[in-house]
């Protein structure tokens, strides 16, 4: 057989596949779907593709009254529901020119700090699947998890959907033990903070799959609108708790973890630093709250009907940045309602985070940014 000169030296032509992956569940953390560009296991395209959730959640808040929206706020981010109601309520209560009382107060930033704590344990327990750590993360970050959920589920009698929040206040109040509850809970939670950190944060493989993997620098991040663990892992030390104090956390002492280079590696150790972070907040809260008093305002409807009016309401979720914008026309129902979702606009910059990657870390670079997918579409 006659060979043709030269042939050895002609460069392989090769053509672009395009692989779905996802939309499954827990696979792409709901049902996500990515559809990656690939040059062998090289992604030089991503095209994210969202929608297979969506049940419209704000426009079925505007045909409920101000109390019947709540539990929808919860449908949002599962993970976090306390937060969402926190949100939503405090919206109301702007609209409406209401001021709970104190012990209420301190009982929302209790529940919404040890609902951030369950939600970040969520998030190391999955993120060590990602990485292909399979089980034990799980087994360690549920063991210390349900222990909150049980306390969730005592307070509210709900398991996952509380509507417990209210504008005003709270629907009634915590158990006589939940101080002595939540105290041996937080003893758990650190001890789980240390398994975790034993397991991953020192883990030679665990390490080489995040550290410098889609580093994000901080004009980035504002630019592409991080907000919460996302942008604080970039080295921006922002937490609306702080910059924007709403409720009564200008009275608590905590610290803002934050990143050096906004890699995958930083993205879980903020995450990780904020579950101490969020015990300091609770202990305190438990030292300062009132033993007694009442838990909603006094002469709250309870059909509301706020003046007209438009109002925005940002908190602090454990994804970033909640907010709620609602406008009233001084009827029982929100005339409009939005929710600001954190996870989607941390999930706009997946592409960018993704593209130059191999296939293994685009799937490593989803789970850290720690999506929920019902907030995502709403």
């Amino acid at each position: 057989m006659a060979i043709v000169p030269g042939a050895h030296e002609r460069e392989l032509e090769t053509i672009d596949l395009n692989v779905n992956v996802g939309p499954q569940h827990p696979a792409t953390h709901g049902v996500f779907r990515m559809i990656l560009t690939v040059d062998g296991e090289l992604v030089v395209d991503l095209d994210p593709v969202i929608g297979y959730m969506h049940r419209g959640a704000e426009k079925l808040s505007e045909n409920c009254d101000y109390r019947q929206a709540i539990g929808y706020q919860d449908r949002t981010d599962y993970l976090a529901q306390f937060n969402t109601e926190f949100c939503y309520v405090m919206a109301v209560e702007k609209l409406a020119g209401l001021q709970p009382p104190e012990r209420a107060d301190y009982i929302r930033v209790i529940l919404a700090e040890l609902n951030r704590i369950a939600s970040h344990f969520m998030f190391m327990g999955a993120f060590g699947t990602d990485i292909g750590v399979f089980a034990t993360p799980f087994m360690y970050t549920f063991r210390d998890r349900e222990t909150i959920q049980d306390l969730f589920e005592e307070v509210t009698g709900e398991r996952m959907m509380y509507a417990y929040f209210r504008p005003g206040g709270v629907a009634w109040d915590v158990p006589d033990n939940f101080e002595a509850r939540c105290h041996t809970i937080l003893k758990d939670v650190r001890r789980g903070v240390q398994d975790i950190d034993r397991l991953l944060t020192h883990n030679e493989i665990f390490v080489a799959r995040c550290r410098g993997l889609s580093p994000v620098s901080p004009e980035d991040a504002i630019n592409w609108g991080f907000s919460g663990p996302m942008l604080r892992a970039c080295g921006v030390k922002h937490d609306i708790r702080r910059a924007e104090p709403y409720s009564i956390y200008d009275r608590f002492e905590f610290e803002i973890p934050t990143g050096t280079s906004g890699d995958v590696f930083d993205r879980y150790l903020v995450r990780l630093a904020e579950v101490e972070q969020s015990a300091r907040i609770v202990e305190q809260a438990l030292a300062q709250m009132p033993k007694d008093g009442p838990i909603v305002a006094e002469g709250v409807r309870k059909i509301l009907k706020p003046a007209a009016g438009e109002i925005y309401q940002r908190s602090e979720s454990p994804r970033g940045e909640y907010g709620i914008y609602l406008v009233s026309r001084g009827g029982d129902m929100p005339y409009r309602l939005k929710v600001r979702s954190p996870a989607f606009c941390n999930l706009s910059a997946l592409r960018n985070m993704a593209v130059g990657n191999y296939v293994a870390d685009a799937v490593v670079i989803l789970g850290s940014i720690d999506i929920v997918l019902c907030e995502v579409d709403r």
